[in-house]
């Protein structure tokens, strides 16, 4: 007998990048991640090489003036400091190996051909870029882990970003726990924090989201409701007394019973040849 599924029971496909998780549309109900993510990706990808030769200019200088030595007059300006992140970025393991190992992993999921070593960072970073940006849009419809290498693309994009400016990163600002709840109505509890850099504030736990000053008011006011059912909840129901202090209170009770059954006690004293009492 054929019987139609309850559609209570149908979830909607949604993105599966964590820092989005929204619901796909119709037409793109069949893909890994959504649009608006695969366009996010897709500009983040064009800035690298432009960024990647900045720090290749960067990193050269570094090495310069490393190798000027201490004790060398040439100059009577002060040394560089040291940037060890510039140095990372452009070095073994940095952002062209990084953008190296996505495509790696897309070749294999795209069931495409292993491909030769570009050479040098600075020739390869633009080399690794060209094929994600030509691949992108299938390995948003297709692979199944797009979503941690689209991630892995806006943390090394961050990177860049602030390897080359000039000024201060944004500081960040803690501002509670996320009080999204799920399904069993238990809140998430992630730490949440702000950045001096936009408006938004985003859960890395459950991809909650919100945007700008409205938002931030409707997420302060979950926080004090989760808060004080917190605080009810614990009144209802009050920790138990700690092992430890308990004990401590019967060896406490047991020292002074021995101490009043010491007091009762007759005391003597040996004088005059005999015991007498006191």
């Amino acid at each position: 007998m054929h019987t139609t599924p309850d559609a209570a029971d149908y979830e909607w496909p949604s993105c599966t990048n964590p820092r989005c998780g929204r619901a796909l549309w119709p037409e793109e109900a069949h893909r890994q991640v959504c649009r608006p993510c695969e366009q996010t990706a897709h500009d983040q990808l064009g800035e690298l090489p432009a960024l990647f030769v900045r720090l290749s200019t960067t990193a050269a200088l570094l090495r310069r003036v490393g190798n000027r030595g201490v004790g060398s007059s040439s100059s009577d300006a002060p040394p560089i400091p040291g940037r060890l992140e510039v140095m990372d970025l452009t070095g073994p393991g940095g952002a062209a190996d990084r953008l190296r190992t996505i495509e790696d992993t897309w070749r294999r999921a795209l069931g495409r051909q292993s491909a030769a070593r570009a050479g040098s960072p600075t020739a390869a970073v633009p080399i690794h870029v060209t094929f994600l940006r030509i691949n992108l849009q299938r390995a948003c419809d297709t692979h199944e882990g797009v979503a941690q290498d689209l991630d892995a693309i806006r943390r090394l994009h961050r990177e860049c970003t602030a390897a080359v400016s000039s000024g201060p990163r944004p500081a960040r600002v803690g501002i509670g726990i996320c009080p999204t709840r799920d399904a069993e109505g238990s809140p998430c509890g992630e730490p949440l924090a702000a950045s001096s850099a936009h408006h938004r504030v985003h859960c890395p736990r459950c991809g909650a989201r919100w945007d700008g000053m409205a938002d931030w008011r409707d997420l302060r006011r979950a926080q004090d409701d989760v808060a004080a059912a917190t605080a009810i909840l614990d009144a209802d129901h009050p920790e138990p007394e700690p092992a430890d202090e308990a004990l401590a209170k019967v060896a406490v009770d047991a020292a002074a019973e021995d101490k009043d059954e010491a007091d009762e006690l007759p005391v003597y004293a040996y004088s005059g040849g005999g015991w007498t009492q006191r």
